[in-house]
């Protein structure tokens, strides 16, 4: 199978905290929480290391690793960074043919604080991953059965309806796993290429993003997944709640999926994951994993996911062993050391797809 990663490419740097020497505040009514530093004081690491990471890189390894034959179309600088990438996707046997170098902006970088559940803090930076231009996007490039588009921001967002049109010469599957400065930013312009995107993967917040968008056209509320009385669900069975808006989460599977995509992934991290196509709802629990770093989890999913449905794989077998990948890479500080090969994924898909939670509509 021939792939093609499309986004960002960054080196992470990860500093490993001990809870104790870092606090951590959690808001009363929110979900939010913050690690807390004291001015002033140097904190003690328990590692502090770097690692290539970013949605297309981790994407490209996730998938070369599941024995597809991978390329990846990004933006990097001239710069050290840039050649630590290089050779991580080369050791990967990834082709970086399609990777261009920007003149005036260095690669993008990150420094993720992982402490207390290890859920990173992280701070980015974008640089070259901004500058993709519709000259750095070859046609040719995008020869291939499956077209991975990971998470564009500036510059390179606009090229997302360019990028898939491209993809759709080829006839390829279209995955989009967008970020969130993506969707507030251009979600206009994001859903009305939705049309020719065969698999959209989104996690909670992002979905969110997306509500008030769709609230004009398919309405406020809708019908909820049946539950038996007692029975333990996740949180987003009752739907997305933003901004004063209410949508369930059958109404939102549906207005994805009459824009065109055939599966729509929506993660909720520890809470598991929910995919919806014009005939079910499955969900899947998260595995139970000692979480190191919770990091490139997201990406190990998605691109599990459309590795699975593009071998025309049924959608519990696929949602199945994206949990079980995710599962592994989470038990990593890393983004990438966790990602399984084909034959290790195979050998625990059935423990979790047959927990899997169906729902026909």
């Amino acid at each position: 199978m021939r792939v093609v990663t499309v986004g960002s490419a960054t080196i992470d740097t990860i500093a490993i905290i001990d809870s104790a020497r870092i606090e951590r505040m959690t808001m009363r009514n929110a979900d939010s929480s913050f690690l807390l530093l004291e001015e002033g004081r140097k904190t003690e690491a328990q590692e502090v290391a770097s690692h290539p990471g970013g949605g297309a890189v981790n994407a490209a390894v996730a998938l070369a690793r599941l024995g597809a034959s991978v390329a990846i179309v990004a933006k990097v600088g001239n710069d050290e960074r840039a050649d630590i990438i290089l050779q991580r996707l080369e050791a990967e046997r990834i082709s970086t043919r399609w990777i261009k170098r920007a003149a005036h902006l260095p690669t993008g970088a990150s420094v993720l604080i992982s402490s207390h559940e290890r859920d990173a803090a992280i701070f980015t930076f974008r640089g070259a991953n901004t500058a993709l231009k519709p000259e750095d996007l070859s046609l040719e490039a995008f020869a291939a059965d499956l077209v991975y588009i990971a998470n564009l921001s500036n510059d390179s967002a606009e090229c997302f309806p360019l990028i898939v049109e491209r993809a759709k010469k080829h006839n390829a599957k279209v995955t989009a796993n967008p970020g969130p400065r993506q969707l507030s930013a251009r979600g206009d312009t994001f859903l009305e290429n939705l049309a020719s995107v065969d698999i959209l993967v989104l996690n909670h917040s992002e979905a969110e993003l997306l509500v008030p968008k769709l609230i004009p056209r398919w309405g406020e509320g809708g019908a909820s997944l049946p539950i038996a009385p007692g029975e333990n669900v996740p949180t987003l069975v009752r739907g997305f709640i933003l901004g004063g808006y209410e949508m369930s989460l059958i109404s939102f599977l549906h207005a994805i999926t009459a824009l065109g995509p055939n599966y729509v992934v929506v993660t909720d991290g520890a809470r598991g994951a929910f995919v919806g196509s014009a005939t079910e709802v499955l969900f899947a629990a998260a595995q139970n994993s000692e979480v190191v770093g919770t990091a490139g989890a997201g990406d190990a999913f998605a691109a599990t996911f459309s590795a699975f449905i593009a071998r025309d794989c049924p959608a519990d077998e696929a949602l199945a062993a994206a949990t079980v990948n995710a599962a592994s890479v989470v038990r990593h500080v890393d983004t990438q050391t966790g990602l399984l090969a084909n034959h290790e994924i195979n050998e625990k898909i059935s423990e979790v797809k047959g927990a899997i939670r169906r729902w026909f509509l």
